[in-house]
């Protein structure tokens, strides 16, 4: 695998955990959203994630030498929603209530999904440190045919 085709695997892995950590953000705000446009409560939504080749725009100079190297990314195939049944609580005065004073709520879990969040964050900033590491030995290669 070339230095830049590292970059792209890595730049992927960026977009993908970016995507991710929106899907989680868009989960924790509608914690407690008991009526959408859709009808019902809110329904959490969670990526799922494939491999996919990167591309470098460089691969084509370093085809020959690294034949039969996979460049593989990875991206987002789907975005699934959750649909079990929602929480039912007890809320008679709340608007949404139904004829014997439940109002669904979505099946949230705000704690986990902050996990999450903190697990993409880390994902997206390890794949920041490897572009770095990936820019400096380019840097030092130059530098060594100075």
């Amino acid at each position: 695998m070339s230095l830049f085709s590292s970059i792209s695997v890595s730049a992927s892995g960026m977009s993908a955990q970016r995507e991710r950590a929106e899907v989680l953000v868009e989960n924790i705000a509608n914690a407690d959203t008991t009526r959408t446009a859709e009808g019902g409560p809110y329904r959490r939504r969670d990526v799922v994630f494939q491999s996919q080749g990167a591309e470098s725009p460089f691969s084509s100079v370093f085809q020959n030498q690294f034949a039969g190297a996979a460049n593989n990314g990875v991206a987002v195939s789907d975005i699934v929603v959750d649909n079990s049944e929602p929480d039912r609580r007890y809320m008679p005065g709340h608007p949404d209530a139904d004829k014997d004073g439940y109002v669904a709520f979505p099946r949230i879990n705000p704690a986990e999904d902050m996990v999450d969040l903190m697990g993409a964050s880390r994902a997206y900033q390890a794949n920041v440190s490897a572009i770095s590491a990936v820019k400096d030995m380019i840097q030092r290669s130059i530098d060594l045919f100075r």
